[in-house]
C-alpha cells in the first residue's frame, strides 16, 4: 500500500502523521508526505519523502504568526481562514496534484488544515481520511455561534467552487472525510463518542520521533521539590509577556515546594531567579516523566502529551481550538482553567495547588492516559488506513 500525508508545514499538524508513516512503514507499506518542502524537511525525519506542493508560501506561513499571534476570538478565526488555510490550499493544489499521479497512492490522508488534499482527491478518484491533529472542529463549534459557523461555511463553498467541487446537497467538507476520520484522541477527553459515526476513529494520540533538543540541564531538575513545565508552545511564545509575569509571580510564591521548568524567550524573561530552571525550547517528551503537572496554553499536543503521562493541567486558552480543548480539560476532571489575557500570580499559584494537592485532577488525567494507551495510537491509526485501502 502506498500512503501519501497531506499537511500544512506546522509541527502540531505534522507531528501524528511522523508516527502513523513510521508504523505503516514497519508493516512494509510506502509513506510520503506533500507540502511545503522546505518547512517540511525541518518537521520530517531525514529519510522522509517529501514531494514540493505550495512552496511559494510555505516560508510565509509560518510567519503569519506575527499578524496573527495578537488575534483573538473571530478576528483570529478570519485570519486563520482568509490569509492562511485558503491561500494555501490554493497554493497546494498543483503540488499535490503532481504528488498524486508521481506517487500513485491507493490512500491519501489530509491534515483538516490541508484543504488541497481532499480537493485533488476527489477530483482525481483516491480515497482519503482526514488526520484529526485537534477535535476541536468535530465537536460543533459553533454551535453557539450560527453567523460565525455559516460565515466558515461561506469560505469553504468559495474554495470548493473555485475547483468545480461545489458542495453535494449531502454536505461534502474537505475537513471531513465520509469514509474514515482519525481522532487523535479519546472520549475520555473529547466527551462522549456516542454523537460521532462509526467511520470516526478514536485512536488516541500518535506520537512521532521529534527533532534532537541537545543541552538540558538534566542536573538542574531538583528531587526535593515537586516539578511544573510552563509552554506556550512554538506559536505562542511571544504573546505571553504578561502571562510570564505571573508565573514567575506564582514561581516565587511556591518556591520552597515546586520547581518551574519555563519554556520562554529569555528575551523576554530576563534574569530567571534559581526557583526557575528557563530554557529556550525543551525536549518535551522525555521530560514529561520527570514532571508533576503541566501549565499550558491547551495546545491539543501540549495537553494530550501531557494527559499520557497522567499529568494534571493548569491551562490557559489564548485562541483557535484552545479553548474548545481546555473545556474538555476541565470537563474531564483533569486540569483548571486560568485567564491568558488577567491571570494573576495568586490566581495561578491556587490553581496549581489545586491540581498538585487535591486528588480528583491526577486521578482523572490517570483515567485519561489509560484510555489513550488503550486507544492503540499509531498502531490503530495504521489498522484503519489498511482496512480503507
Amino acid at each position: 500500500m502506498r500512503v501519501l500525508f497531506t499537511v500544512p508545514p506546522l509541527a502540531g499538524h505534522v507531528n501524528p502523521t511522523v508516527a502513523v508513516g513510521a508504523e505503516l512503514a514497519a508493516r512494509g507499506h510506502e509513506v510520503a508526505w506533500t507540502g511545503p518542502a522546505a518547512a517540511l524537511a525541518r518537521l520530517l525525519p531525514a529519510q522522509a519523502r517529501i514531494l514540493p506542493a505550495g512552496e511559494d508560501v510555505g516560508g510565509g506561513y509560518s510567519a503569519l504568526h506575527e499578524r496573527w499571534r495578537d488575534l483573538r476570538g473571530v478576528g483570529a478565526l478570519r485570519f486563520l481562514w482568509e490569509e492562511a488555510l485558503v491561500p494555501l490550499a490554493r497554493a497546494m493544489v498543483p503540488g499535490v496534484t503532481r504528488a498524486v499521479r508521481a506517487f500513485g497512492p491507493d490512500v491519501l490522508v489530509a491534515d483538516q488544515q490541508a484543504l488541497a488534499g481532499p480537493l485533488v482527491a476527489r477530483r482525481l478518484g483516491v480515497p482519503w481520511a482526514t488526520s484529526a491533529s485537534t477535535s476541536a472542529e468535530l465537536t460543533g463549534p459553533f454551535a453557539d455561534f450560527p453567523k460565525v459557523g455559516e460565515w466558515v461555511a461561506g469560505q469553504i463553498s468559495g474554495l470548493l467552487a473555485e475547483y468545480g467541487a461545489a458542495r453535494d446537497p449531502g454536505g461534502w467538507d474537505p475537513r471531513f472525510s465520509e469514509r474514515l476520520v482519525l481522532v487523535f484522541s479519546t472520549p475520555e477527553l473529547v466527551g462522549s463518542a456516542g454523537d460521532f459515526p462509526p467511520h470516526h476513529a478514536f485512536v488516541g494520540p500518535a506520537f512521532g520521533a521529534r527533532p534532537p533538543s541537545p543541552g538540558f540541564p538534566w542536573q538542574r531538575l531538583d528531587p526535593a521539590r515537586r516539578r511544573v513545565l510552563v509552554s506556550l508552545g512554538t506559536l505562542n511564545q511571544e504573546a505571553g509577556a504578561r502571562f510570564y509575569g505571573a508565573v514567575l509571580g506564582a514561581a516565587e510564591r511556591l518556591a520552597e515546594e515546586v520547581q518551574f521548568v519555563l519554556a520562554a524567550p529569555a528575551a523576554l524573561i530576563g534574569a530567571a531567579p534559581d526557583h526557575v530552571l528557563l530554557q529556550e525550547s525543551v525536549p518535551q517528551l522525555e521530560l514529561l516523566p520527570h514532571l508533576d503537572a503541566v501549565v499550558c496554553h491547551a495546545g491539543h499536543n501540549t495537553v494530550c502529551e501531557a494527559l499520557a503521562h497522567g499529568l494534571p493541567l493548569v491551562v490557559a486558552p489564548i485562541r483557535d481550538d484552545q479553548p474548545i480543548v481546555a473545556r474538555q480539560v476541565v470537563e474531564a476532571g483533569a486540569g483548571i482553567r486560568v485567564r491568558f489575557g488577567r491571570t494573576r500570580a495568586e490566581e495561578l499559584r491556587d490553581a496549581l495547588t489545586a491540581v498538585l494537592d487535591e486528588p480528583g485532577p491526577r486521578r482523572a488525567a490517570r483515567r485519561i492516559q489509560a484510555s489513550f494507551a488503550a486507544a492503540g495510537g499509531a498502531a490503530a491509526a495504521a489498522d484503519r488506513l489498511e482496512k480503507l485501502s
